[in-house]
């Protein structure tokens, strides 16, 4: 149904909708989990931001399920920093958005909370290093995908997956903790 949809036929859409509704809410709901207390985006308002950046996007390819996914939490991603930028300027005396860290941490052995736009600062500065280990830590940690599942949608075996998550966590703990 992605494919048909993406290859032009609108009215797929309305079958495919309720299909990844539920793994949409599912991510959007854990994104704002690790957002801290009172956020103001909602859930469905996240969904819903995502739905409109995804309908729009013709120029992708649909090659399976996670690649969907994928794509999702990336536009949900660029969503909640985007949100923290203009809630949370210094210029506007708020304070910044803490992010607590899953899958047994993203830099640390326990759970602490990361500034969300020091993280996607950091995240960007390692996709200038190494795009490949900053899409894994965005599929992992954003996306909430497994190291199969991440592996499937970058097309690259799972050992490389779980090395380039090692090294991304090292470099982001470094980054971060400067």
């Amino acid at each position: 149904m992605l494919r048909e949809w993406s290859g032009g036929k609108p009215e797929v859409l309305d079958n495919l909708l309720p299909l990844v509704y539920t793994e949409l809410h599912r991510q959007a709901a854990s994104f704002l989990r690790k957002e801290r207390p009172g956020h103001t985006l909602q859930t469905t308002a996240l969904i819903n931001e995502a739905y409109l950046k995804l309908i729009d996007r013709r120029d992708v390819n649909w090659e399976s399920r996670t690649h969907f996914f994928a794509v999702a939490a990336q536009a949900m991603r660029r969503i909640l920093v985007d949100h923290a930028r203009t809630k949370y300027r210094e210029k506007r005396g708020g304070d910044n958005v803490k992010l607590s860290l899953e899958y047994a941490t993203l830099v640390a052995a326990k759970e602490k909370g990361v500034d969300l736009i020091a993280l996607d600062e950091a995240l960007n500065k390692l996709a200038e290093f190494d795009a490949q280990q900053a899409r894994v830590v965005e599929l992992r940690y954003f996306s909430g995908l497994s190291l199969e599942e991440t592996a499937e949608a970058l097309h690259i075996s799972r050992a490389t997956v779980a090395r380039d998550w090692e090294a991304a966590r090292a470099w982001l703990h470094r980054e971060l903790t400067k």
